[in-house]
């Protein structure tokens, strides 16, 4: 096995293959699917909703158009994009477990015309190009192992005037509070996981990925070197996340 930095790949705070880290984000969800929104609410105090209705407001996705929810979970973000008018939604995720959970929420809803459900590798994409007007991957971008294969491949199947919506979690701008959101992140989380879903390893892998992801300059610079145009960035809850935008012309 090679050590060399290019198969190496951050999982959490620990320095795994590279080859193997896309298998153990997929166990870590697959752990947690069963309890993932209730804990949402308990790691967020409710606070994620507001965040998603924020960024499926600037999606603004048209009866007329298509929107891709990458790594779309228990599917908040489609979801929300359908209530909203989106004629089409392909809700998709690597982990079949998350989707399954996806699914029944969406039957439960009565959310059914219009919304599609796909088994995909974000970093592989089996779409044709120019094939969707609107991409979202909402809290996904930081488990994946390549994420500037993600950004490719994601304005690849973007129609010419399409956009790419990235929810995330950032770097926090206000200083005095990162000490409290430092023991929040990795006293506090663990616990809740440990004692709600009965898994203290996988809210750890959590709150170690949100720290090891690119700040906002960073992830805005990669975007455009995927070949985003008029990329932007709209910070929330202070930078504890941020919306960045980037446009396919």
């Amino acid at each position: 096995m090679s050590d060399s930095p290019q198969d190496q790949a951050d999982f959490g705070f620990r320095t795994v293959p590279r080859a193997e880290k896309a298998s153990m984000v997929r166990d870590v969800f697959e752990s947690v699917a069963p309890s993932y929104d209730v804990m949402n609410d308990l790691m967020s105090l409710g606070i994620h909703r507001v965040w998603k209705r924020i960024f499926v407001n600037a999606i603004a996705c048209s009866a007329r158009e298509t929107l891709l929810d990458l790594a779309g979970g228990t599917g908040d973000i489609s979801f929300l994009a359908k209530e909203r008018g989106a004629g089409r939604v392909i809700l998709t995720d690597v982990n079949p477990a998350m989707l399954e959970v996806g699914r029944k929420r969406a039957l439960d809803r009565g959310i059914v015309d219009g919304l599609d459900f796909m088994v995909v590798d974000a970093e592989h994409i089996p779409l044709p190009d120019r094939s969707v007007e609107k991409v979202s991957i909402a809290f996904g971008l930081r488990n994946c192992t390549d994420k500037d294969a993600v950004l490719r491949d994601a304005r690849r199947v973007l129609r010419p005037g399409g956009r790419f919506h990235c929810l995330e979690f950032s770097r926090l701008e206000i200083s005095a509070l990162v000490p409290l959101y430092d023991a929040w992140s990795f006293k506090a989380l663990p616990a809740i996981g440990a004692r709600v879903a009965k898994d203290r390893d996988s809210y750890e892998y959590l709150a170690e990925s949100i720290r090891m992801f690119p700040d906002q300059e960073t992830l805005a610079g990669m975007m455009r070197r995927a070949g985003f145009e008029k990329v932007a960035v709209r910070n929330l809850s202070g930078g504890i996340v941020a919306i960045h935008t980037g446009w396919r012309l």
